[in-house]
């Protein structure tokens, strides 16, 4: 099955685009043949991902971009918000460290479900997490 989408972005305001998002993640992840395993984790990280932006970041949204190194083939995911920022990106990157009424389990659990994880926050100036799985 020929991948249609190369590139796009979902718009993360409500909790119906949540399911947009994951949906999304799951029809790509299937046209590049992820395993049904590898399919769930990114899913799994996506769908924390898109709760974060709204949740914390008021909103924002998931773009994706396929990606290839070599003979690997593989899915980007940015998610991208306005709102208030992290103060302490390592604190919370900590396993049971939240902000809110969470587990505290969103950002570490996600960078554990991914081969990379980059997260770029300050206060006042949004937050940008990318993560990438390979196939």
């Amino acid at each position: 099955m020929p991948v249609e989408d190369t590139t796009g972005s979902v718009p993360l305001r409500s909790e119906e685009d949540i399911v947009a998002s994951r949906q999304k993640v799951r029809v790509l992840t299937q046209q590049l043949k992820f395993s049904l395993v590898d399919q769930t984790k990114m899913i799994t990280a996506a769908s924390e991902l898109s709760r974060n932006t709204l949740v914390h970041g008021h909103g924002g949204e998931m773009r994706w971009e396929l990606v290839e190194d070599g003979v690997r083939r593989g899915l980007r995911l940015h998610f991208e918000d306005g709102g208030p920022g992290i103060a302490d990106v390592k604190l919370a990157l900590t396993d049971g460290w939240t902000s809110g009424g969470g587990m505290g389990l969103g950002l570490p659990g996600s960078k554990r479900l991914v081969h990379e994880f980059e997260l770029q926050s300050a206060p006042g100036q949004g937050t940008r997490v990318s993560i990438t799985r390979w196939k």
